[in-house]
């Protein structure tokens, strides 16, 4: 009984195509190589699809880290309030560089009950709450 293995089958396991001359057929060759990669690229595109419907590489949401509030201090420069745990960071950001200003509990920030600032409004609270700060922070 002879087992006959599918076109596509063929082409993968078959090696350089010789003609009658002995030369190698170049085009048999090409055509294998791009089939070839045109499968990897395919399979690296449909697993990329696949882990972004999946949610994967979504650190930010729900996470550890969460943005309390955001203020423009110049053209490209922010402070930014960011909460760890318990922990709530003043960072400076500026265009390749983000330095920690201040430390402080979560506890010490001022925040109206069930308002969460966004980080694009940035909000008047913060923005006062900052003035008040950098006033009673000693020179």
């Amino acid at each position: 009984m002879r087992h006959l293995l599918p076109p596509a089958g063929l082409l993968l396991l078959s090696g350089p195509v010789l003609p009658a001359d002995g030369s190698a057929d170049v085009t048999g060759s090409v055509v294998q190589m791009l089939l070839g990669l045109a499968l990897i690229i395919g399979l690296l595109i449909g697993s990329l699809h696949l882990l972004k419907r999946l949610g994967a590489g979504q650190g930010g949401k729900g996470g550890l880290l969460k943005v309390r509030g955001a203020t423009s201090v110049g053209p490209r420069e922010r402070v930014v309030l960011v909460e760890v745990a318990d922990k709530v960071l003043v960072l400076g950001v500026s265009p390749g560089r983000i330095t920690a200003l201040h430390t402080l509990d979560a506890i010490d920030l001022p925040t109206a009950p069930g308002d969460t600032p966004s980080p694009a409004a940035g909000g008047a609270d913060f923005q006062t709450w900052l003035k008040q700060t950098l006033e009673r922070r000693p020179r």
